[in-house]
Order: C-alpha cells, then structure tokens, then sequence
C-alpha cells in the first residue's frame, strides 16, 4: 500500500510539473512574455507610438555597378550629330526609323544611397531615400560608327521608392520546419523535441525580393545635349540580410534598374534616345529604432529586457541582443 501510495504522489507531482511548466512557457524569470507585447511606455498612446516606432529602420549602402546604354539612331540627317572616326558612313541613310543603327557602350559606375525603411507585418517592406552616382561614359559605337560625347563621366541623383516582399526569414523557416516534421505522429517525443529546439534556434538570415521605381536628376552630364527622360526609372532586386541583433543588420543587395535619358541638340530636329541598363552590387548597413528604452535603473545589472514597475526595459545596447532566455553575457 505504501509503495502504491508513493508511486501516487510521485505521478501526481510530474503532471503537476508539466502542467506548471506549460503555463509558464514563453515568459522568463523576469517576467518577459513572447507571447503578448510588454508596455514600452506609462501612457497607452506612448506606448501606441514606440510600438509604432520599432517598426522603422536607417540604411546606408554602397557598391559597384556595370551600366549598358543602347542608342536606336536614326536621322534623316546624320551628318549633322557628333560622329567620329566614321566608316561607310553612307550606310546610315539606307537604314529606315523601323530599322535604325544601334550604338552601344559599357562602363562602371559607383553608388551611394541612404534611405528609410519600414517594416509591415514581416511580410512587406516600404521604403524610400536619395542616391547619388559617380560613373563614367564612353562613347556609343555600333555598325563602324562612333557617337561622340564631349565629356566621359557624369553625376546621377535620385528620389526613389522601395517595396520588399520577404520571401523568407525565421518566421517562415519555423513554418517550413513544421511541415517538414508533419509526417512524424505528436506521440513523437524524441522527434517533437527535436523540431522544438530547431525552431527555437537563432535564424538571423533575411531574404526579400525588391521593386525600385524614382526619378533621376543629372548633376553633371558627359554631354550638355543629353538630359533625363521625363518617365521614372524602376528597377528589381534580391536583398539578403543577416541581423547582428534586434535593432542592427548587414545586408547585401543585387539587382538591375532601367533608364532613359535623351540626346537633344537645341540646334537639330531629331531627338535620340538612350537607354541604360544598369546591374549594381550593393553592400549596406541598417539600424532599427528601438521602441524600448534603455534601463537607467540605479544598481539594476540585468542586460537582457526586464520589467520595471510593469514597464518592458532594455537592459543593454543595440548591437547585442535582448531576449536572453538561458543566462546573461555582456
């Protein structure tokens, strides 16, 4: 009887256990749930306004990038434009404005762009900022024929816009896992272990898909007849990013965008467009604004997120993270 007795008490004492430890997961020592957001404010609209806040983000990028400009060329009088160096120049006459000459060229050019960005849901992206770009421009040849600028590089500015569809991130890499484990029965413990500790593991890889529409403005030009097309350039893009910690990331951004400039001699009929195809490489670095203070607690050394007075408080900087559930470190 006793040894039924004890067995009794132990079984209750496990499932009491279980079920304590149930009702605690998702929330630490500290009092941090993951499951509902913490007040980051002693007012509900300040509250309403860091949540607001986080969602923002600074990004600074810079790169290399390969452009390729096409002319269509034809005139009714092409003696009058800036060809050089010309052979059989006479074959241009024969061609018709269905089947004109098309004079092209290469060359490489660097970027810088600071932008803002904000983050929807974890599903979109908008965003937008100002580029600047340093490049150089050859002269256009095609059919043994040579179009000549008077200069050989120029200056690009540009407002511009962004959308970002996350293709994947933590979130979804724990719904992949899910169906990948979907064909393991929840009677499961070792495999049902082995899925919770996978999704539980620290993903810090981010990949979006990106559309860039903007306007461009000539700053110096390699030729004073050529000016920006009234239409907005676009563009698309794969962003790949890699968080440091909650509010600071690295990211790598490759992709190509499409313009059109014009050749317009004040002096000549004809107006040439120019179409340029650019293929850049960026490499840039964001901040997120964080939505919860730092703690300024007096003798209060905890380093991850904690509560004060039912208030959520970031115990450290923004380039280390702050939900620690196993330990602190500095």
């Amino acid at each position: 009887m006793r040894l039924k007795a004890f067995t009794h008490s132990i079984f209750i004492f496990f499932v009491s256990s279980i079920y304590s430890l149930s009702l605690a997961q998702g929330e630490d020592i500290f009092g941090i749930s993951d499951k509902a957001k913490a007040p980051k404010s002693e007012s509900s609209v300040g509250n309403a306004f860091r949540n607001i806040l986080e969602n923002f983000s600074f990004e600074l990028s810079t790169g290399a990038a390969f452009h390729q400009s096409t002319m269509p060329f034809y005139s009714e009088n092409p003696y009058d434009f800036p060809f050089y160096q010309v052979q059989n120049f006479d074959n241009i006459l024969e061609l018709s404005e269905e089947t004109p000459v098309d004079l092209k060229s290469s060359e490489w050019a660097m970027p810088i762009n600071a932008g803002l960005r904000i983050n929807l849901f974890s599903l979109l992206t908008i965003g937008g900022g100002y580029g600047m770009e340093w490049g150089n421009f050859s002269n256009l040849r095609g059919s043994d024929h040579e179009f000549n600028f008077e200069g050989a590089s120029y200056q690009v500015s540009k407002l511009y816009g962004t959308v970002g569809l996350v293709l994947y991130d933590a979130k979804r890499r724990q719904s992949f896992l899910k169906w990948q484990y979907r064909r393991y029965s929840t009677n499961n413990l070792y495999m049902q272990s082995e899925l919770t500790q996978r999704a539980r593991q620290r993903y810090p890889w981010r990949f979006l898909l990106e559309a860039e529409f903007g306007q461009l403005k000539l700053q110096s030009s390699m030729d004073p007849n050529v000016t920006v097309s009234d239409d907005p350039y676009f563009g698309v893009g794969l962003r790949i990013e890699r968080d440091f910690s909650e509010y600071t990331k690295m990211f790598i951004k490759g992709g190509a965008e499409f313009r059109s400039f014009q050749y317009a001699n004040p002096n000549l009929p004809d107006i040439q467009m120019l179409d340029q195809n650019v293929y850049a490489l960026q490499v840039g670095f964001a901040i997120r604004i964080p939505g919860t203070k730092r703690c300024k607690v007096g003798g209060c050394g905890v380093v991850m997120k904690h509560m004060h007075n039912g208030i959520e408080y970031r115990g450290s900087g923004i380039f280390n993270y702050q939900n620690r559930k196993i330990g602190q470190w500095y």
